[in-house]
């Protein structure tokens, strides 16, 4: 059975030394014509998803807002069909598509579905970028987790600039409405983070648990990158390592915001390869949520 739809209203701290160094990197590849991300935008690193509200009162509407940044800052995304080919808004037992109008701001609007945890789910189109330098390449691949990706290119025979990357983004954020009961699940996308306790109500202490799928599976070593963000405005950045399940303990502090980051980075299909003449393809997972103040 296809998913309900939902139409929208039309509504008008200091860059550690290796962060700057992989932003760098990643703006010395060339954004070629893509579907999700103007070429400006492109430059820069994660999407995700913000919502206008955190914790909604029951029957008040839900809207979330779209960024391409990075450290929490970045340009917001409008709606346009082809940036987003899935956008939802998901709880335990619902689900339901929502489907913007030409250049909203914010991108994700829609009335709650009942009271609960609610998940703004988004997957990007696929777009494509082009490196001018290996270096660029090996900088953005080691900072994600990938050091040994240069050694890989060169192995295959693959070219030392001029050659392509194909990317596509999936990202969600948690809303509580109303009392907030319910958890986040897995809702399908191909590179995924889910949280395993619910940040609105299980509390800080002794972080929370999240897991990384890839396309349904537990992903084991991947590198979870994570943005606090604390009330004045300033960014920590840290990293965690999944475990044999996929799965890491994020350490959260009361009234602080959390981004989460995956990338998987692999060879793309033969086929896709020639047709869009890239020989590197990036798989972006982003996940949102805030933990109340105590």
């Amino acid at each position: 059975m296809p998913l309900p739809l939902i139409r929208a209203a039309t509504r008008c701290a200091p860059v550690p030394a290796a962060l700057r160094l992989a932003r760098r990197a990643r703006r010395a590849a060339i954004p070629a014509a893509g579907l999700f991300l103007a070429p400006l935008a492109a430059e820069a690193h994660e999407v995700w998803i913000e919502p206008d509200a955190w914790i909604s009162a029951p029957g008040a509407p839900l809207s979330a807002r779209v960024f391409n940044g990075e450290f929490f800052e970045g340009t917001e995304l409008a709606w346009f069909p082809d940036r987003f080919p899935r956008a939802e808004l998901v709880t335990a037992a619902q689900a339901a598509v929502i489907d913007g109008r030409l250049g909203d701001r914010p991108a994700l609007a829609a009335p709650p579905l009942g009271e609960g945890l609610h998940i703004f789910v988004v997957r990007s189109g696929l777009s494509r970028l082009e490196y001018r330098s290996l270096e660029a390449f090996a900088s953005f691949a080691s900072h994600k987790g990938y050091p040994d990706a240069a050694a890989e290119h060169l192995a295959a025979g693959h070219p030392e600039q001029g050659f392509g990357e194909l990317y596509t983004r999936f990202a969600k954020a948690l809303v509580s409405v109303g009392a907030g009961e319910g958890a986040d699940r897995r809702t399908g996308l191909e590179v995924e983070i889910t949280s395993l306790a619910n940040p609105y109500l299980d509390g800080a202490a002794g972080g929370i648990e999240v897991e990384v799928t890839y396309k349904g599976a537990p992903r084991a070593g991947g590198q979870l990158e994570i943005f606090e963000r604390a009330p004045g405005g300033a960014v920590t950045v840290f990293t965690r390592i999944t475990d044999a399940q996929g799965r890491a303990t994020v350490p959260v502090k009361p009234g602080h915001d959390y981004l989460l980051d995956h990338v998987v980075l692999r060879a793309p299909e033969p086929g896709l390869a020639a047709e869009r003449q890239a020989v590197w393809e990036s798989l972006w997972a982003s996940l949102t949520f805030s933990v109340p103040a105590r």
